[in-house]
């Protein structure tokens, strides 16, 4: 990974170690997104009593760790495991996911351009971090249209390659709400009636996709990048039926999932 941040980390912040030695009451780390070295006490690996430090972590192995303490002088670092808790940790593995995944476009870039793959790292990765605390947050943006690479100062050529990459590498992706919508009525003006409520759904969201299956069946998805937004929408196209049906009238929603 050739991603690091300069200085030292906060405290409580949470960061990825490799474990580079073990000693009967210690556990010495070395902080992967700095250029810098910790400790993990014994009494910080895990609650509880420990015999051997080995039945929880090994050499070479990567740990996400709290920073507790910093002693700015010596730059000495305390850092703890056992008070990372899981959702600080999946964030914190996601996050090195992403930005291994950032620097592997890079390289398929620089790999493109004929241009060694650290130069052309060096020359775009300061200018993003600097206004980012990953680069694929930055791409995200990219995706999204709310940023343009050349304003952080990168070479245009460059930046528009970026630009082309990540909107296939970087796009959201997308969940499915799939269900049946069965309208039937008696009214004299039913056909209307239909089309009218049909209408109001189509309304709701461009994310909302109708599909006439015959015999007063529709097939309703709705398509979005979470699925907040997606549940609301569907709330809201049971709201519409409820008020299509009356002595004359029924409607019903039959949600057939999700993807």
């Amino acid at each position: 990974m050739l991603y690091k941040r300069k200085g030292l980390p906060e405290v409580d912040e949470i960061v990825l170690c490799k474990v580079s030695k073990i000693f009967p009451n210690a556990v010495f780390v070395d902080l992967l997104e700095y250029a810098d070295s910790g400790i993990v006490h014994i009494s910080e690996v895990s609650p509880g009593r420990i015999r051997n430090l080995r039945d929880y972590v090994s050499v070479d192995r990567q740990i996400v760790c709290k920073v507790l303490r910093i002693d700015y002088t010596n730059r000495h670092i305390d850092l703890s495991l056992r008070r990372v808790n899981s959702t600080e940790r999946q964030q914190k593995l996601e996050d090195i996911k992403q930005e291994l995944k950032a620097e592997l476009l890079i390289k398929n870039i620089a790999t493109k351009l004929h241009l060694e793959m650290e130069k052309l790292y060096a020359e775009v990765a300061p200018k993003i971090l600097k206004e980012y605390q990953f680069m694929y947050l930055a791409f995200k943006e990219v995706v999204s249209g709310e940023l343009n690479l050349e304003k952080l100062g990168i070479e245009k050529k460059v930046a528009q390659e970026i630009s082309d990459a990540v909107v296939d590498k970087f796009k959201p992706k997308k969940i499915m709400i799939k269900s049946l919508v069965t309208l039937q009525t008696y009214a004299t003006d039913g056909v209307e009636k239909i089309k009218k409520v049909l209408a109001e759904i189509e309304k709701i969201s461009p994310t909302v996709h109708l599909l006439y299956l015959g015999g007063g069946r529709f097939k309703v998805d709705i398509e979005d990048i979470d699925y907040k937004p997606a549940e609301k929408n569907l709330k809201r196209i049971q709201e519409i039926l409820d008020k299509f049906t009356d002595k004359l009238s029924i409607a019903t929603l039959e949600r057939e999932g999700t993807e």
